[in-house]
């Protein structure tokens, strides 16, 4: 059997669900000093640093002058992707947007009797740069990851978007992509991956922006890069492996469960993909159902991997139980395939995405549903969010005190400040009232 069902009240599903309460893990050190190396070269270097890793790497024939995608490459884009591709996007761009909408902050002020006004200005980062993977030396365009990334920063007003990706070996980007970024705004990318594209975006080069936020997902190098310059600049997150859990009852569909654990799966061998059932029977079917729908998958040896070696198909006694696991765990993605999901939606405290009934997979949140797909992974949902418009805004706090104000307050400011032995703070109150 390709994975076995396990109760959770046996030894070893104690012992598997200690495992997945522990799972998280820092980013992948082995290329720690490679990267380091990398983020050294291309600030001290600049382009010659980012077109060396490039040729290396990516294009061969690449070119400092052929860093920056030109307006022909992007005016060419349009003539190399389908109508049916445009609608899509159209449709993606439009329900992504309108979710982000809601999430955009305002600004605010709160005024007191005696003369004291406080408040928050929130206003945008002046610039993003957004990675998008190769995907396959471009075969497989990761346009979602534009969306996703792109959009948001929109909203939130940042003026300056700049969008990384490394080019195929001919040196060219999927017109996709390039089609996806025009049809939000992005007209200024660069031909650029892996870790020395993050050092660019971080430090800046004579052609590529330093930028505020770094935003997109990526392999190990990418990973460890964004690590290691988070601080010079704001990044998304640290993402571990893409995690799927999905909580079902007697009423779900063993198809269903196998589909979506596939879906999780194919993204790579160490993906997650978890089910927590409370019916014995419906666990059972699962492995067969996994079995059957492997062998149509082009990516049939990267899930079958995943499976073998992460899957995990968890027996519980009853909704509750899998409920309170499903918190502990914190999962990225959490499917209900119950028969109310809606009921359960109070009780659950801790999930990036949650995905309601046997019609939701997924793939739908990845794509065409409108909320955001960057979601924190590993546990991590216990603190942290989706990426969103706030990812891309910062914010001030304002202060304003009359003269009266100062003075009903400057006990309070002087006590705090002498017991902490600042003197010369609680003299700023002093001066000014004196006379």
């Amino acid at each position: 059997m390709l994975i076995s069902p396990i109760k959770t009240d046996t030894p070893e599903g104690e012992k598997i669900i200690t495992g997945l309460l522990n799972r998280f893990q820092s980013a992948d050190r082995s290329c720690q000093s490679a990267v380091e190396e990398i983020l050294a070269a291309v600030k001290e270097r600049g382009d010659e640093a980012v077109v060396e890793y490039g040729r290396r790497f990516d294009a061969p024939m690449l070119t400092v002058d052929q860093l920056q995608v030109t307006a022909a490459e992007m005016m060419a884009a349009y003539e190399q992707v389908d109508e049916d591709f445009l609608a899509t996007l159209a449709m993606a761009i439009d329900r992504i947007g309108t979710f982000h909408q809601r999430e955009m902050e305002d600004s605010w002020m709160q005024t007191r009797e005696e003369g004291t006004i406080i408040g928050r200005l929130v206003r945008p980062v002046d610039s993003a740069g957004l990675y998008v993977p190769g995907g396959q030396g471009g075969s497989t365009p990761l346009v979602s990851s534009v969306l996703m990334n792109g959009i948001p920063a929109d909203i939130a007003g940042v003026s300056l978007r700049v969008m990384v990706t490394p080019p195929n070996a001919n040196g060219a980007v999927s017109p996709h992509l390039l089609v996806a970024a025009q049809e939000i705004g992005i007209t200024e990318i660069y031909k650029a991956g892996s870790a020395w594209a993050i050092a660019a975006l971080a430090y800046g080069t004579k052609s590529i922006p330093r930028v505020d936020v770094i935003v997109g997902p990526g392999n190990q190098y990418v990973t460890e890069a964004k690590r290691q310059v988070s601080g010079v600049v704001r990044i998304d997150m640290i993402a571990g492996p893409s995690e799927v859990l999905i909580v079902a009852d007697a009423d779900a569909k063993a198809a269903y469960i196998a589909a979506d654990m596939l879906a999780q799966a194919e993204h790579d061998p160490q993906a997650r993909a978890m089910a927590v059932v409370t019916d014995a029977e419906l666990a059972a079917a699962i492995p067969g159902e996994l079995e059957r729908q492997l062998a149509t998958l082009s990516r049939r040896d990267i899930a079958l991997r995943s499976i073998e070696e992460q899957g995990v198909i968890l027996i519980a006694a009853d909704l509750a139980e899998a409920i309170g696991l499903a918190n502990d765990i914190a999962v990225e993605h959490l499917e209900l395939m119950v028969r109310d999901p809606w009921s359960l939606i109070p009780h659950i405290r801790h999930a990036g995405a949650i995905f309601l009934g046997s019609y939701t997979p997924e793939a739908a949140g990845d794509y065409l549903a409108g909320p955001n797909h960057v979601l924190p992974t590993m546990g991590t949902a216990r603190f942290a969010s989706a990426l969103g418009v706030e990812t891309f805004l910062k914010k001030s706090s304002i202060i304003s005190y009359s003269r009266e104000a100062l003075a009903a307050d400057s006990g309070h400011i002087r006590l705090l400040a002498n017991l902490e032995g600042l003197t010369a703070h609680a003299a700023s109150v002093t001066e000014r009232l004196k006379g």
